[in-house]
């Protein structure tokens, strides 16, 4: 007879084998109301190792119901879609707190969008002609917890962000090198800000207190003229801020 202990596909060390199979991909949903723009992505993602399409939607309310029984890593998701658009989409996430991230796949040059979108959540903005390889290089960058916005995307926001008053004296990257330089540790809380981590991560990452945290970036906001973390990051993005030196 034979001894051995035979490993059945439903005992609970195999639901913890597939867990482990399961946590090695960035899993992936895509809404877009036009079949072929979703058909074309998931065959481009399936050609990576790292990632897994786990679902598909064709507007706001099948993205809204497929989140209800599952959290993906990175949500793909077109603004112009039927019954529910884009932007309702991510209000609705971050006033239910999902961590997913979400990137915004888009035709529009609508720069207004663009800034709707940053405040409501999203990760990053990537437009539909962008090279198939940024795409892929765009979910892996939000998986990783930075903020991905192409040169084009970013300076058209930055300008929206701006006010009439930094345009005239020639924007506001102008007005910010007119103050001081960042110190070492200013320039490491801004790459940790673009990063997307919150005052208490970033506190405990540096090893100093959340209210030390706070003072940093109370400074770094009055040296560059800007007026909150996401216009901080922006601004981060588009001065290359956001990269920690080597």
């Amino acid at each position: 007879m034979d001894k051995g202990t035979a490993i059945l596909p439903d005992t609970p060390l195999s639901d913890e084998i597939e867990v482990a199979r399961e946590e090695k991909f960035i899993k992936v949903v895509i809404a877009d109301d036009h079949p072929i723009v979703r058909d074309g992505l998931k065959k481009l993602l399936l050609l990576e190792d790292d990632i897994k399409v786990i679902g598909e939607a064709s507007d706001g309310r099948q993205v809204l119901e497929f989140m209800q029984n599952q959290e993906p890593d990175v949500l793909i998701l077109d603004l112009r879609m039927p019954n529910l658009d884009g932007l309702s989409v991510l209000q609705t996430l971050q006033q239910t707190g999902r961590k997913t991230r979400v990137i915004v796949l888009t035709a529009s040059d609508d720069k207004n969008e663009f800034v709707q979108a940053m405040k409501l959540g999203c990760s990053g903005i990537v437009l539909k002609q962008t090279a198939t390889e940024l795409i892929v290089k765009s979910i892996r960058k939000v998986h990783s917890g930075e903020i991905w916005l192409d040169s084009h995307t970013t300076a058209a926001v930055m300008r929206q962000f701006a006010s009439p008053a930094d345009l005239a004296s020639g924007s506001m990257n102008g007005k910010a090198r007119e103050r001081s330089p960042l110190s070492t540790r200013e320039r490491e809380i801004v790459q940790l800000v673009a990063q997307g981590y919150k005052n208490k991560e970033m506190a405990e990452k540096m090893f100093i207190s959340e209210q030390t945290v706070k003072n940093h970036l109370h400074n770094i906001f009055d040296k560059l003229g800007v007026s909150d973390r996401l216009e901080l990051a922006l601004y981060a993005i588009h001065k290359g801020l956001h990269m920690a030196e080597r």
